[in-house]
């Protein structure tokens, strides 16, 4: 069964000094504010594509990382996925975003360091979004907490 989810971004002016307004019109938020400049800089209360990018990453390990631990019969005590995405000058031209680099903590009673390494890369590697970010380079920093 196939899920789909929308967005729309409307843009005015050009792509330096014109700006846009990001809905998600699936759950009904937003606007949410973007432009060129906030982008490429100082975020100055915007977002950005990078942004919403980590937040869908970040939300879909958590989800993951969960489901796996499920298949385990294991559960976390917490959980926090955060997600730094790198927007960057493409030596090829123009730009690119060439990182996600994943932080998750969490405290999985029953499970050793070297096994929650393991659940950990297991999930990162299986989540639709890393699977969606094939061609960026996607860095795991996972960390069992006592």
């Amino acid at each position: 069964m196939a899920v789909t989810r929308d967005a729309t971004t409307r843009w005015t002016g050009d792509l330096q000094s014109g700006s846009g307004s990001v809905s998600l019109d699936s759950s009904g938020l937003g606007p949410f504010t973007v432009s060129f400049p906030s982008r490429a800089g100082d975020p100055d209360g915007q977002t950005s594509p990078e942004e919403l990018i980590g937040a869908a990453h970040s939300s879909c390990l958590a989800m993951n990382f969960n489901g796996v631990l499920g298949q385990e019969d294991l559960a976390a005590e917490n959980l926090v996925v955060s997600a730094t995405v790198t927007f960057d000058k493409d030596p090829a031209g123009g730009f690119r975003i060439s990182e996600s680099a994943i932080t998750l903590r969490a405290k999985v009673p029953g499970v050793d360091a070297d096994r929650f390494a393991e659940l950990a890369r297991k999930a990162e590697q299986t989540c639709p979004v890393s699977k969606a970010l094939a061609g960026t380079t996607i860095t795991l920093d996972a960390q069992l907490e006592s």
